[in-house]
């Protein structure tokens, strides 16, 4: 089967040989080293067998002053395949065109559908995809992938909490979630406001219920706030106590920095590569050569190639790679206790609610050797302290 395949690429003849001497003809031709095969009788005098295309000059030069006739037959192979195809290259061309505009067209951006947004909001997400180049007509290639654009657009649109991005052949499917606006109050069932945490009150505002605390007041945890009992003793009345009761809390924290440090950074230098990924088989198909740096991070982005509704095992894979450097970072000590300093508040307010307010801090004690910077300090803090806690039956005043 191997050896049948390569002669169908160098190219068979059929020959016909007519006349006196066949069998001496045929010994010396295979003396010579041409193969043939497939021979079979025409006649007492014809006989007829393939060959090889390459042989055919050596067949001339033995048959020469045997008497016998030679003919050809029959024509197969690659090369005149080849010849055929050349012979009808318009058609060729048009078919080889016709392939090409397919496949321009399979990996266009036919559509953009969103769903989930109102009109206002979507109107925006179109204006951000244009700026992004996902309009329409423009080949998906041009276009980041979906991970990025959905990146972009939760990031600059205001109103949207999620976006999910999918490709789905020749059309961007867009899956929207809005922010939503202030839920209404819900039905409370009644309830005191009790203490979260050791605090002094320094302000109050109960909507609804019997405050018990003042300000000024020290409260422990558990403590009860505002009442949620209303009304004259024997005649109370379960309500939910609703309000805010601001309180300031303490709370402290510990932050060691070291003096040296060794971090990766880029440095601006980058080598952009791309190849035509077939299977496993990479092509290149610009940037050629070594990456020459010593260290780098390389960021890869594979487009797909689609034809039709297809999606061909061939890509388009373009990577960057990006020159990273070894950058050292040394602090003064005066400068590293500022910094340790910056490090504890942001921690602290990673871990206050939204609402709270830092109105103080007092370094409790800082020390630093040859290797870095230890800092604790005390944070004075405003807060909601109140936290609901259900009535329970047959509880009275």
């Amino acid at each position: 089967m191997k050896n049948r395949w390569i002669t169908f690429f160098i190219g068979i003849i059929t020959v016909k040989v007519t006349g006196k001497g066949i069998e001496r003809f045929i010994n010396t031709l295979l003396r010579n080293g041409l193969y043939i095969w497939s021979v079979r009788r025409n006649g007492i005098e014809s006989i007829q067998f393939k060959m090889r295309l390459n042989d055919i000059a050596k067949l001339r030069i033995i048959s020469r002053g045997s008497g016998l006739r030679i003919e050809f037959l029959k024509r197969e192979g690659l090369p005149f395949l080849f010849k055929r195809l050349l012979l009808n290259s318009g058609f060729l061309v048009g078919a080889i065109v016709f392939l090409i505009i397919i496949t321009i067209l399979s990996n266009m951006i036919w559509g953009i559908q969103i769903k989930g947004a109102e009109p206002a909001t979507e109107y925006k997400i179109n204006k951000e995809l244009d700026k992004m180049g996902v309009k329409v007509g423009k080949l998906q290639f041009f276009v980041e992938n979906v991970e990025s654009i959905q990146r972009q657009l939760t990031n600059n649109i205001e109103e949207i909490t999620w976006v999910g991005v999918e490709l789905q052949g020749t059309t961007y499917h867009l899956q929207v979630v809005e922010k939503n606006e202030p839920e209404k109050p819900k039905y409370l069932s009644p309830q005191h406001l009790v203490a979260k945490k050791k605090a002094v009150i320094v302000d109050m505002f109960v909507e609804e219920g019997q405050a018990v605390v003042d300000i000024h007041d020290r409260v422990e945890p558990g403590q009860l706030l505002v009442s949620g009992l209303i009304g004259k003793e024997g005649q109370n009345v379960q309500v939910p106590a609703k309000g805010e009761v601001l309180g300031e809390t303490w709370y402290k924290t510990k932050v060691v920095l070291p003096i040296k440090s060794t971090f990766q950074v880029y440095n601006g230098e980058e080598v952009r590569k791309h190849t035509l990924k077939i299977g496993n088989l990479k092509i290149p198909v610009w940037g050629f050569g070594k990456i020459e740096f010593k260290e780098y991070e390389t960021e890869s982005n594979e487009k797909k190639i689609n034809f039709i509704n297809w999606t061909l095992p061939v890509s388009l894979v373009s990577e960057t790679h990006r020159e990273e450097e070894t950058e050292t970072r040394i602090y003064e000590q005066k400068e590293a206790i500022e910094i340790a300093k910056k490090m504890a508040k942001i921690d602290i307010k990673n871990k206050l609610p939204e609402e709270a307010k830092i109105i103080g801090e007092k370094v409790l004690h800082q020390t630093s050797d040859n290797d870095k910077v230890t800092v604790s300090i005390h944070f004075q803090v405003i807060e909601n302290i109140a936290s609901g806690q259900p009535i329970i039956q047959g509880e009275s005043e």
